[in-house]
């Protein structure tokens, strides 16, 4: 007598049946509350541009680029670049990183070295490894320790071009 049922009979494969391209289905909706708590709304800024974040470009520590920036969004230069820089954004000048022309942003941040004039900006932040070989015209500067600055600066002037020429007193 035999421990285990000996099948001797041939074994057939079933052929596969033809494959149905699979459905998306979304999951289903969850049904809303009866009384649904009121969303939280953000606080009102002082400007509605500055309410959605702005996008940044970024010229990369490896780059060197000539020519003209213009736009809206925010700029990072972490490379080397020849050229004006006229943005609605802010302009970021890395450690390392080398801009040559004029700049127009609302606010620069330079932690490496500009030369040439930022023309109008509303904040300009020169860090402790910062240089700039030119004029500054802003609403406010802002100078580390250790920063380097070979040129004239003008802050302060509330006249909408962010700085401007004082006039000789009589």
């Amino acid at each position: 007598m035999a421990i285990w049922k000996d099948n001797t009979a041939a074994r057939v494969n079933p052929t596969p049946a033809p494959e149905q391209p699979t459905r998306y289905e979304p999951p289903p909706r969850p049904e809303p509350a009866a009384n649904p708590a009121p969303a939280a709304t953000p606080a009102p800024t002082a400007r509605a541009e500055h309410a959605a974040p702005r996008k940044e470009s970024l010229i990369a520590a490896d780059i060197t680029i000539e020519g003209k920036i213009e736009g809206g969004g925010s700029v990072r230069i972490a490379g080397k670049f020849k050229g004006d820089v006229n943005v609605q954004g802010d302009l970021t000048i890395d450690a390392g990183a080398k801009l040559t022309g004029g700049v127009r942003a609302d606010k620069v941040t330079i932690a490496g070295e500009l030369e040439g004039n930022v023309e109008q900006a509303t904040l300009v932040d020169l860090q402790h490894s910062g240089v700039i070989i030119g004029d500054v015209k802003a609403g406010s500067l802002t100078v580390a320790a250790g920063a380097r600055l070979r040129g004239q600066a003008e802050f302060g002037w509330d006249d909408g071009k962010g700085g401007a020429k004082v006039g000789k007193h009589g």
